[in-house]
């Protein structure tokens, strides 16, 4: 009886996040159709026209970035969900798309945005130390999968995952700070820039330690 109800309360809690997850994705999803086809001065570029014609490699890095962030949000996802319901094999598929886009193509391209970041030197160093980070914490998770230590790559992946999802938090808290708020841009910037990511992690850290990751 009780092992029935905490299965089917797991299969809830799956669930829920599975729908949670499809309906943010959506968002970003949509975000990224802002960028096809390929143009200099749609949506976030129109006020990035200084970066774009002094910087020519900067319109590549954007879309690079762009394109790949969200394969590798919708991987990530998979590459976790797909081990809870024993799918290993897609699990090793998917991680590896995952762990390939982020070490050569999303958090390089995200690093050298971060110099380029609106909202000041504390926004461009807080961007910058989210993508080192990131690349670290993915590079972490592929190194000890090839040494076999499932449970250390387990909670370095979590910990890339958390970050990655940055992407999400960002906006989210950006929609709360400016509805409940009203700050200038430039103080927004700064401030989700720090806040995009490090309750993530503190998050995933706290799980971890609680051994329910």
């Amino acid at each position: 009886m009780f092992a029935s109800i905490k299965n089917s309360s797991s299969i809830i809690l799956k669930t829920g996040l599975i729908l949670c997850f499809g309906y943010f994705f959506w968002l970003m999803l949509q975000l990224t159709f802002e960028y096809i086809p390929a143009n200099s001065d749609v949506s976030f570029l129109m006020i990035k026209q200084t970066e774009v014609i002094s910087h020519p490699e900067y319109l590549s890095f954007f879309y690079i970035h762009v394109y790949s962030s969200i394969l590798v949000l919708l991987t990530g996802f998979l590459a976790i969900i797909r081990v809870n319901f024993n799918k290993i094999k897609i699990h090793q598929y998917v991680g590896k798309v995952y762990v390939f886009v982020i070490l050569f193509l999303a958090a390089p391209t995200g690093i050298y945005m971060g110099f380029f970041a609106n909202g000041g030197f504390f926004s461009k160093t807080s961007f910058v130390i989210l993508g080192i980070f990131w690349w670290f914490s993915t590079f972490k998770a592929y190194q000890l999968i090839r040494q076999r230590n499932y449970k250390a790559h387990q909670k370095w992946m979590w910990r890339s995952f958390a970050l990655t999802l940055s992407a999400i938090t960002l906006r989210l808290w950006k929609w709360i700070i400016v509805y409940f708020f009203h700050p200038s841009p430039m103080d927004v910037y700064e401030i989700v820039a720090w806040l995009g990511w490090i309750p993530n992690i503190l998050l995933i850290e706290l799980l971890i330690r609680k051994k329910i990751l």
